[in-house]
């Protein structure tokens, strides 16, 4: 009987960059589970109780570790510079536009931890076509 990975979770410190002025720090906790492998969740705590949720691809975050990625709404990049110890998020939406500095050894070792859980290339089998098909057509019915 095997054992399905456990949710990886990391509470990270990020800066908003807020131009004209000193970036802001926001609390927020990613979030990888098994069960949608090709997601990453990102929760940001913007105060109170209040939770705003991104999901985007694993594979965008892990791509912009190393360099430019993403098109649309979601766009991740090292920062620029010598010895830089941040990746840049930028968050696009109807209501407004963010930038976030990440802590790139922090994301690092979440990336690495979510790869334990679920190899690269092992994604696919973790999902049940039928299950996902069954949903798509029920939420479609209505």
């Amino acid at each position: 009987m095997s054992v399905a990975p456990a949710v990886v979770t990391a509470d990270l410190a990020l800066r908003l960059v807020v131009p004209g002025s000193s970036s802001l720090p926001v609390a927020c906790t990613l979030v990888y589970d098994p069960v949608d492998p090709y997601a990453v969740r990102v929760g940001f705590r913007t105060g109170g109780s209040e939770v705003v949720e991104w999901t985007f691809a694993r594979q965008l975050l892990s791509d912009g570790v190393q360099g430019p990625s993403g098109e649309g709404d979601v766009r991740v990049w090292p920062k620029d510079g010598p010895g830089s110890v941040l990746v840049c998020l930028s968050l696009c939406s109807p209501s407004g536009h963010a930038l976030f500095e990440v802590p790139l050894p922090e994301l690092v070792e979440f990336l690495t931890r979510s790869y334990h859980a679920v190899p690269t290339g092992e994604e696919s089998s973790r999902v049940d076509l039928d299950v996902e098909l069954a949903l798509l057509m029920w939420t479609g019915a209505e």
